[in-house]
């Protein structure tokens, strides 16, 4: 049985901590913050209550096996799922609509064919076709196996088949996914549709490569799912499960630096002075965090992959309504931004922040009476994504805009899909990419991406593991990336690292 330091409670740590105390390890969670969750936390005023992370859970088989594996106990008998469907319903640019159904080949295509016209559903519906053979080709060395030294396999294979496309006297095939909207696809709806998936974790659909086809795959394949109350309580829920299997939680102590002795680590050091012995750590603080202790510059060796600096970040608007929400009325909605290349230059190109029309909106509608004071009145939650930065006095904001003017356009866009919604508005509240850092230590607010192969590897995280002996990284910086799933896969990748050494092979 090992001493075992934990550095953060994210959700990627927790599932870490949790399995590494089922496997008999004493386990200690320093987080720097009060509380757990990372991301993952919930605003409340009046009697409203909001999710500031994620809002929705793709791939709930991550947390159903953590809870199984750390107890023998449903993740159900913990938390309330609800399927959510529709999945989503988009509106376009030119006003179209369609609403997709959650996890229904078929329903997909006959609701595309009836908003966009004969032919569009089946042209998604083979593109899924494609998108499986990716997911099939990578999702065991992406998701469930540690990143092995031969990782440039990964990033120098392209997994999308991506059809021969015909232009001029040349033969091509698309090899990032706005590619594959404009040559595949061929509409500009379906394109928007496609694009969205890649913009929700911000990535640039212009360079983004065909691999990220698996993002939108992933939520036909598995669904999109709620918890009841507010993802907060998938949070709760995990940290209660690491209480139960006596892991012990130091909040409010931020660690400084790794204590290491003839190769291995030795314990952890506080940036309030003092250490605590370990014989292993396991590093869930991003890149950057303020106390200058940067996991993800940790050396890997020559070769290995680098830390991400370069991911956006997101800007969130609560919305407080008075009225309840109609009946039949869609959880998620996906509001197109009207001119799709000055969203883009905005945040991934040359313009110095997001473009003065209004962004991509996701607009999250629960429907969750345990978030309103009452019936009478609705929560809502807009994001989009922005650029992660700076300004000189050394706290993120949304750019080199004011964070309220942004939020305006956004509720601006968001009325598109929600009638009426500036007379029903009571107040609203801005969670910008400054809320951000301050949760998760994360310069500039930046949010992690999950990996994806190709790209000569830049969509790639580090490895778990490190080149000192008994260290380990993981949550959403680390392999193998960001987003809910990701990080509880991570948390069991590092598990298996400890547990079983060098000669772990993954989860099966």
């Amino acid at each position: 049985m090992a001493g075992i330091a934990v550095i953060g409670a994210g959700m990627g740590a927790l599932a870490a901590a949790a399995r590494l105390a089922v496997a008999g390890h004493r386990v200690t969670v320093y987080e720097r913050t009060e509380t757990y969750g990372g991301a993952v936390r919930r605003f409340e005023r009046d009697g409203f209550a909001f999710d500031t992370g994620p809002g929705l859970l793709p791939l709930p088989a991550v947390y159903r096996d953590l809870f199984v594996k750390t107890g023998k106990e449903p993740l159900e008998d913990r938390v309330e799922l609800v399927q959510v469907d529709p999945a989503a319903r988009h509106v376009f640019a030119d006003g179209t609509e369609v609403s997709l159904p959650n996890a229904s080949r078929a329903g997909v295509v006959a609701a595309l064919d009836e908003a966009l016209g004969a032919g569009a559903g089946q042209r998604w519906g083979d593109f899924l076709v494609r998108a499986r053979e990716a997911w099939d080709r990578t999702r065991r060395p992406l998701l469930e196996e540690p990143l092995w030294p031969n990782w440039p396999v990964l990033a120098e294979r392209e997994p999308y088949p991506a059809v021969p496309h015909k232009r001029l006297l040349r033969t091509r095939r698309a090899g990032t996914l706005a590619e594959i909207g404009a040559w595949e696809l061929r509409d500009p709806r379906l394109a928007a549709l496609l694009e969205s998936h890649a913009l929700a974790y911000g990535l640039d659909p212009g360079t983004a490569p065909a691999s990220a086809a698996v993002l939108p795959y992933m939520e036909h394949a598995f669904g999109v799912w709620y918890v009841r109350g507010g993802l907060r309580e998938l949070a709760r829920a995990v940290y209660e499960r690491c209480v139960a299997r006596r892991v012990e939680f130091v909040f409010g102590t931020e660690v400084a630096g790794i204590v290491e002795k003839d190769g291995r680590v030795a314990g952890v050091e506080f940036a309030g002075g003092g250490t605590a012995d370990a014989e292993y750590v396991v590093a869930g603080a991003a890149p950057g965090t303020p106390s200058g202790f940067d996991t993800g510059m940790v050396a890997r060796g020559e070769g290995a992959v680098p830390p991400r600096r370069d991911m956006p970040s997101r800007l969130t608007v609560l919305l407080a309504l008075r009225g309840g929400r109609p009946e039949g009325t869609a959880h998620r909605t996906v509001v197109h931004a009207l001119d799709r290349e000055a969203e883009w230059d905005g945040l991934f190109g040359t313009a110095s922040g997001p473009a003065a029309t209004a962004p991509t909106v996701t607009v999250l509608r629960p429907g969750d009476p345990s978030l309103v004071p009452d019936s009478a009145h609705e929560a809502v939650t807009l994001t989009a994504t922005v650029p992660a930065g700076r300004t000189a006095g050394g706290s993120a904001d949304a750019g080199q805009e004011s964070a309220e003017a942004l939020a305006e356009r956004m509720i601006t866009a968001a009325a598109r899909a929600v009638p009426g919604l500036r007379d029903r508005l009571l107040w609203h509240a801005v969670r910008t990419p400054a809320d951000i850092e301050r949760e998760t230590g994360a310069a500039g607010g930046a949010v992690p991406a999950p990996a994806l192969a190709s790209a000569g590897g830049r969509l790639l995280h580090p490895a778990n593991s490190t080149r000192t002996e008994g260290l380990f990284t993981v949550g959403g910086w680390s392999h193998p990336g960001g987003g809910l799933p990701h990080a509880g896969m991570s948390g069991a990748l590092v598990a298996g690292l400890v547990v079983e050494g060098p000669e772990f092979r993954g989860s099966q």
